[in-house]
């Protein structure tokens, strides 16, 4: 556990701007170039636990790859290179302020609201007799506000027009995009055996062109089931619950243990067993998911000073402008 990856503090040629979010340092290259460094920070209820996760940063960033390579297919992706598996780089874009969710079994946040006596989800109907675990007739879409700090928020797409977060045409094209790779997501989980049960997608434009942004369909980002536990249950409710593939195994530990997020609560010892058992997790997702053996990075090198070189060496290589 002594090489994870808890932050870094670059300084790069061309750097205009960093931001370290929960998980991701993102440095800005000549204001039209991004280097996103995913480290081993996770997080919960939108904070930064205390300890890092060992190669969690690493799962993260191949299995963002491994599907944005699959969505440019679909939509043009910010992603044009992947020079350590820690780091992505590709075209800065002008982010649109909202993520748009997208819901294809009634579980996590949608079941909680339900269960609570909900019947309306971001615009979204929800009928009588649902029950956890049950597919939607069609995924729903159920956008939140993209908060820098704090929480997210649930927001209706009258809401979005309204506040000027996207116009009613964007927010249409975006919701048709999320859709459609919301259906090559489920695709490909179900090659794998598993099922992807929601996600959410970040969008930015350059000009008036849509690229598809940030991560996409992993651990941090959706929610996966063994697609086999998960038709035993929907055929049998009395059976195991589904087993999943996702980080709210993370969420419902630290509920159990008392925490939520809430003002004035302290987060559960996170020991070393737990974070072993979280790092085993999200190489078994990755894994699972691609189909591929996870290897792990055997350079001899300080995981931040191995980053740094392999950035280096790309900007040094590809030091142009993308933007057009």
């Amino acid at each position: 556990m002594s090489n994870t990856i808890i932050g870094t503090d670059f300084t790069l040629p061309g750097q205009t701007s960093v931001y370290h979010g929960k998980v991701r340092d993102v440095y800005t290259i000549n204001n039209d170039l991004m280097v996103m460094v995913a480290t081993d920070r996770i997080s919960a209820f939108d904070i930064i636990l205390p300890r890092p996760i060992p190669y969690k940063g690493q799962v993260l960033n191949q299995v963002a790859e491994h599907f944005l390579k699959a969505a440019s297919d679909i939509v043009p992706t910010w992603l044009t290179s992947v020079p350590d598996p820690n780091v992505s780089i590709g075209r800065k874009c002008e982010p649109f302020k909202i993520e748009m969710v997208v819901r294809g079994l009634m579980v996590g946040h949608a079941w909680r609201t339900y269960s609570s006596g909900g019947r309306e989800l971001c615009g979204n109907d929800l009928p009588e007799g649902i029950q956890e675990y049950d597919a939607f007739e069609l995924p729903l879409i159920t956008p939140s506000t993209k908060a820098e700090t704090g929480h997210d928020e649930d927001i209706t797409a009258e809401r979005i027009v309204e506040q000027g977060l996207a116009t009613r045409e964007e927010f249409a094209e975006l919701s048709d995009i999320a859709r459609k790779l919301f259906a090559q997501g489920q695709q490909m989980a179900a090659k794998q055996g598993l099922y992807l049960a929601d996600t959410k997608y970040e969008f930015g434009k350059v000009g008036s062109t849509i690229y598809l942004i940030d991560e996409i369909h992993t651990p941090d980002s959706s929610r996966y089931f063994y697609a086999d536990s998960l038709k035993t249950y929907q055929d049998d409710h009395t059976a195991e619950h589904p087993k999943q593939m996702s980080k709210e195994f993370v969420r419902e530990w630290l509920m159990e243990r008392g925490f939520s997020g809430q003002l004035g609560q302290d987060v559960p010892d996170m020991t070393d067993e737990f974070i072993d058992a979280v790092s085993r997790r999200y190489i078994e997702l990755y894994e699972q998911i691609t189909g591929h053996a996870f290897t792990k990075p055997d350079d001899g090198l300080p995981a931040t000073e191995r980053i740094e070189a392999s950035i280096m060496r790309s900007l040094e290589q590809s030091p142009g402008s993308l933007a057009a």
